[in-house]
């Protein structure tokens, strides 16, 4: 008889998608990077509008994001951030791709509304 404890943790599906709905997943996605908080502005990237783009490709989850400049120091950092993130939220069941893209560039207009004001940004 093959050990429970071992068929509990294998994958029901080595793609991730029998097991979560890409919209589910996606959804995930979304509310994980919400956690992820850049160390310098201390707000999260989903806030601060660094994350353009959560989308379901044929076998993983793709995410866009953007750095507030080229130079930023947490380049390196915040894209594995978000990645472990939403790893953890997802269970693993689905790979995760996070690309770092710099078009369109970020700008602060890019930032959410109240947040923008809270960090002394006149908001239109």
């Amino acid at each position: 008889m093959p050990d429970e404890e071992a068929d509990a943790t294998a994958p029901v599906d080595p793609g991730g998608w029998l097991a979560l709905s890409p919209d589910d997943a996606r959804e995930a996605a979304w509310d994980a990077l919400r956690t992820v908080y850049d160390p310098e502005l201390y707000l999260d990237v989903v806030t601060l509008g660094l994350v353009y783009e959560v989308r379901a490709e044929s076998d993983k989850l793709v995410v866009e994001m953007t750095m507030t400049t080229p130079g930023c120091p947490a380049s390196e950092v915040l894209p594995e951030m978000a990645r472990v993130a939403i790893d953890d939220a997802l269970s693993g069941a689905v790979p995760v791709d996070v690309r770092v893209v710099w078009d369109p560039p970020w700008s602060p207009a890019m930032i959410d509304r109240d947040a923008a004001r809270a960090l002394g940004f006149r908001v239109q």
